[in-house]
């Protein structure tokens, strides 16, 4: 089996990137990195989707990917979806370059992440914390608004 997994990401709005992933055993935690281009500046709701399905672009990848049946969160909760990944943050230019390591996430095992989808949100994820009226969402998908850009994740050739 590779330790490695990759996701093209598309989107309608010129949205465009690549992320790595990269777990050597299941124990381990998974190391994410990429860049993603074209989107605004700011922060970007960063999620592992249920289905690797894109026959109606980035919304049919489904909601966030959740085994465990948990409440939206950040990556530093406890209570978190498996595919709560937090933001991305784009500079000026529309740029976001990032590394990110996970404990849920993995390559291997029963709820492994390959063959799901990668999507990033045109809006900020408040990680759970929404208040008010938006609080019933944010505990769901953390308001972060539309899917900007997704791909599937796919696996890739081993790397040492």
């Amino acid at each position: 089996m590779s330790n490695r997994a990759v996701a093209v990401l598309r989107g309608d709005v010129g949205v465009e990137g690549v992320v790595w992933f990269k777990q050597d055993h299941e124990n381990e935690p998974v190391k994410i990195e990429g860049s993603i281009s074209g989107l605004s500046p700011g922060k970007h709701g960063f999620h592992v989707h249920v289905y690797g399905d894109s026959t109606k672009g980035c919304e049919s990848a489904g909601p966030h990917f959740n085994p465990f049946n948990k409440t939206h969160g950040s990556q530093e909760d406890e209570n978190r979806h498996v595919g709560d990944l937090g933001n991305v943050e784009a500079n000026e230019n529309g740029y976001a370059k990032f590394v990110i390591t996970d404990n849920m996430i993995k390559l291997h095992g029963p709820n492994s992440v390959i063959g799901r989808s990668m999507v990033v949100h045109v809006g900020e994820d408040d990680l759970g914390k929404g208040q008010g009226e938006k609080a019933e969402e944010s505990l769901k998908t953390g308001n972060a608004g539309a899917r900007a850009a997704c791909g599937v994740i796919a696996l890739a050739a081993p790397q040492d």
